[in-house]
Formats: structure tokens, sequence, C-alpha cells
């Protein structure tokens, strides 16, 4: 506890913080970092996500640093990693129901001509928007769809994180369900 009428370390960060002190910035980050990462990695249990979430949230407090509601970087930052968890959780959720939809077999009845047809006509949908796609986000779709590539092989092909390779997923098949859902209601 600070003797009375100093202010605490937290209040005295905060102020240095909103003055672009980046030694401040530097003493929260070295104070806080392997609490929050501890945090981050007791919920999700992948370090390399840990990580990505507890960086996020330095930047995010990096960025926030003139907001003066923020008095005590502890809490924000404990608080921050607990939604970016949340956010996570809720992306690989949304991500693991896209996949399950785009990877769900149409069945076609080869007896009908009509309905190979109307399969073909389909796929031919499907692909153009697959390459309406920004470049990189249609390659890392490919790979992940067509190569059947996991994203921690991805980002290491491609050199990128496994956080990039989820949002570009998560991008490609918002795009994908947007633009093809029509169709399949067409037909089906």
């Amino acid at each position: 506890m600070s003797d009375a009428g100093q202010p605490n370390s937290e209040t005295t960060w905060m102020q240095r913080l909103r003055d672009n002190d980046t030694t401040a910035f530097t003493e929260i980050y070295e104070t806080y970092r392997d609490k929050l990462l501890a945090v981050a990695y007791n919920r999700l249990c992948d370090l390399q996500a840990a990580e990505d979430v507890v960086q996020d949230v330095f930047a995010s407090l990096w960025h926030q640093r003139h907001n003066s509601q923020i008095e005590n970087a502890g809490a924000y930052l404990a608080t921050a990693v607990k939604y970016k968890v949340l956010d996570r959780f809720r992306r690989e959720q949304l991500l693991r129901q896209y996949q399950q939809v785009y990877q769900a077999d149409i069945v076609v009845n080869p007896a009908t001509p009509e309905s190979a047809l109307q399969y073909k006509h389909i796929m031919q949908l499907y692909q153009e928007e697959v390459n309406r796609l920004p470049e990189k986000c249609q390659l890392i779709f490919r790979y992940s769809r067509e190569q059947g590539m996991p994203v921690k092989e991805i980002a290491a092909a491609l050199n990128i994180s496994h956080k990039t390779v989820e949002n570009q997923l998560t991008k490609a098949l918002r795009h994908l369900k947007g633009n093809i859902k029509n169709y399949f209601s067409i037909f089906f």
C-alpha cells in the first residue's frame, strides 16, 4: 500500500503510459507478462495461442494508453486476457461449425442426370467464389480444404502465425457461406 498522498505504482504507471513513456510500458509488461501467460495457458492449453493472446492484450494496452478510464493496468490486463480467450473460443467454435458445413458431402444420386448436373453447377459456383477470395486468403483456404493441411502446417509453410491462418480461414468461410447459401437453397 502506498503512503498517504503518494500515488500507487498502478496510477503512476498509467499516468506515465498516457505520457507515452515506453519505460512504464516495459515495467508493466515485465510485471504482468508471466501471470497473464499462465492465465491464458491455463484456459487454452496451447502455449503459442496463450502467447498470441498476451501479445494482443499488451498491444491493446499500448493502443488504449490515452484512455483515462484505465486506472489499474493489472485489472485491465487480466480482464482483457479473459475476453481475448473467450473471443478465441468463439472464433474456434465458429470455424469448427463452418468446417462441418463445408466438409459435409453433398449426396448426389448418380442415377439422375439432373442431380449430377446440379452438383456440377454448385461445384462450379463454389470454385468461382473461392477464386474471388483475396490471394493469401485463397491460398490458406486451398491448403486447408483441398490439401487437408492443419493450421500449424499452413502457418509454418507460409511463415505466419496460427492466429493469422485461423482468421483467414474464418474470413474465407464467412465469405463462402454468405455467397453460396443462396445457391443451396435454390437447388435443395
